[in-house]
């Protein structure tokens, strides 16, 4: 029997380190990072349709306002880019509908258009039979993306060149975490050019990073809160601070209300604030919520992408 629907789910991530080289001369930068996936997950439904073509819509489903937000509904969306993908290599493709429930902020510095290009390419490859490895689904997701390769894998990673070479790390151990995220969202490229900017205007000549440092994934593998809390870093977060300066109240507002410690998520401007255990990320974020500010308790690491439900023939 032929599916006829798949439902897949990818996580989000957090940067537990971020470091930044240079700009080389494709445009890029390479970066040495720890990715941790959280468990905030977008999801995909990939229905197939009589007719030609590739079609989506957002779920209503969505925990964001998907009315308000800018979201294109044509190929400048990753899950149509991948459901493109998976349809050129693949035998029996065919017209296709998603359906995405959105979760993961937008432009919020944590993979969430990445997350439903993983969703996408797991739940095309079910629907239509392809039979890819997940080596062969991460190859054609790097064509998407940096961080659709770890939206695949999930767990916890380490990134070098763009993001695209992962490592996986060890890490079974919970930690816990509380997301902010921002009304707004901020372009990852202009950040990266705002890092750019400042770093040119101190004179400051970026080293090229080639690992991360050792005491994070040894923090990471262990779950030790206090030891990582001490380990959080992001080269992007003054970037970002400094096209969004209201993000310095947001950092602000873990270190005086219990967080361990609280960075900028990727190039943001969701924050990530990092508490003692499941408790304290409840606590924080009730607390954070009285004063108006949208908080969610999460934790990591947290499998990658996976079908959650199909309909068959």
């Amino acid at each position: 029997m032929g599916r006829t629907s798949v439902r897949a789910k990818a996580p989000g991530k957090v940067n537990v380190s971020l470091r930044v080289g240079p700009p080389r001369p494709d445009g890029y930068h390479s970066v040495a990072s720890v990715y941790l996936a959280v468990s905030l997950f977008e999801e995909v439904r990939a229905t197939m349709t009589e007719g030609p073509g590739i079609t989506v819509s957002l779920s209503p489903d969505s925990t964001l306002d998907v009315d308000s937000l800018e979201i294109p509904l044509d190929e400048r969306n990753l899950a149509v880019r991948a459901a493109a993908l998976m349809a050129e290599v693949s035998e029996h493709a065919t017209g296709v509908h998603l359906e995405i429930t959105k979760r993961v902020p937008v432009a919020g510095g944590m993979g969430g258009g990445s997350a439903d290009a993983a969703a996408t390419l797991v739940a095309c490859d079910a629907l239509w039979g392809a039979g890819l490895s997940r080596e062969e689904l991460a190859h054609l997701g790097a064509e998407l993306g940096a961080d659709v390769p770890f939206a695949l894998l999930g767990g916890a990673a380490v990134g070098l060149g763009v993001g695209e070479q992962l490592s996986p790390a060890l890490a079974t151990e919970r930690l816990d975490w509380v997301l902010v995220p921002a009304d707004f969202g901020l372009s990852t490229p202009a950040v990266f050019r705002e890092l750019d900017r400042l770093r040119a205007a101190e004179g400051l000549e970026a080293e090229e990073p080639s690992d991360v440092e050792p005491g994070i994934l040894a923090a990471v593998r262990a779950g030790d809160a206090y030891a990582l809390s001490h380990l959080l870093v992001n080269d992007l977060q003054r970037a970002a601070v400094s096209l969004a300066p209201e993000l310095r109240n947001t950092l602000g507002w873990g270190d005086s209300h219990g967080a361990l410690a609280s960075l900028v998520s990727g190039s943001g401007p969701t924050v990530a604030m990092l508490t003692e255990d499941p408790r304290a990320a409840v606590e924080l974020a009730d607390s954070l919520g009285r004063r108006g500010a949208e908080a969610l308790a999460v934790h990591g690491p947290v499998p990658g992408a996976r079908i959650v439900s199909d309909t068959l023939l």
